[in-house]
């Protein structure tokens, strides 16, 4: 029996990663909580919004003006600034949290591209502009339950995938002792919590997959690695002598040691 609907990704870096899909029911989930925060924001919106027209009208009808004809125009640019609010909520939390809401975080869930890079701001505001579309007669939830990669059209569009956030598990690998080493220096020097879980799971897919790698292809694999991992993590040098699996190694450690 399968509890989960698993979905494989290959990383521009040839890595081939596994993901649980979140299903319906955690989406709902994370949404009704959305709405939730989304609904509040609103409400205090429209109460100072409302409070505010009314000053305005009443100052415009003092100077002679149109009453009718302003408030028609006020309305119109409400209309506006909630629309902004609906899809601005979403685009920005997605952004800046990589993939996430208050929602999806509280419920454990992430946003990726189809090729397992955390999505940005083009995706995001893909994503939010199709959500009306996706809400009217659950045209979303039916997209969801009945697609293979559970997308809903704003998915489809944007090309991302709604998936339960890997979680740091205390694998049994093999590690150097330069690597333990280089991982409290990570911890005190870089900014190792940058790393998403993603990224982690490429490392650690990288390190249990070395071994059956030829020596030129796990170089060339390694160093292409550290050196973007370097660039999340803002570290610009690493101790001398250091090879790029040790240093993945040591990110490693330092990933799961800063998880707990």
């Amino acid at each position: 029996m399968k509890f989960f609907n698993k979905i494989s990704l290959q990383t521009p870096e040839s890595v081939e990663l596994d993901f649980n899909l979140a299903g319906i029911g955690n989406r709902a989930y994370a949404l009704i909580i959305d709405y939730i925060i989304w609904s509040l924001i609103l409400i205090f919106v429209l109460i100072v919004g409302i409070f505010l027209s009314w000053q305005f009208v009443d100052i415009w009808s003092s100077f002679g003006g149109d009453s009718d004809k302003i408030s028609l125009w006020i309305f119109s640019i409400q209309l506006l600034i909630l629309f902004a609010i609906y899809v601005g909520y979403f685009v920005i939390c997605e952004t800046i949290w990589q993939g996430q809401t208050p929602g999806k975080r509280y419920v454990k869930i992430r946003v990726i591209r189809d090729d397992g890079r955390p999505i940005r701001l083009q995706q995001a505001t893909l994503r939010a502009l199709f959500r009306p579309v996706d809400d009217t007669l659950f045209i979303g939830m039916l997209l969801i339950v009945f697609s293979k990669k559970e997308k809903r059209l704003g998915d489809w569009v944007a090309g991302t995938i709604v998936i339960q956030e890997p979680k740091a598990v205390a694998d049994i690998i093999s590690t150097s002792e330069t690597a333990k080493d280089l991982a409290n220096y990570l911890l005190q020097e870089a900014n190792i919590s940058e790393l998403l879980p993603e990224d982690f799971a490429v490392i650690r897919d990288y390190i249990q997959r070395s071994k059956s790698m030829t020596k030129q292809a796990k170089i060339e694999l390694g160093e292409k690695l550290a050196s973007e991992i370097k660039a999340i993590i803002g570290l610009k040098q690493t101790p001398e002598k250091v090879s790029a699996r040790e240093f993945l190694e040591a990110v490693y450690i330092a990933y799961q040691q800063q998880s707990y």
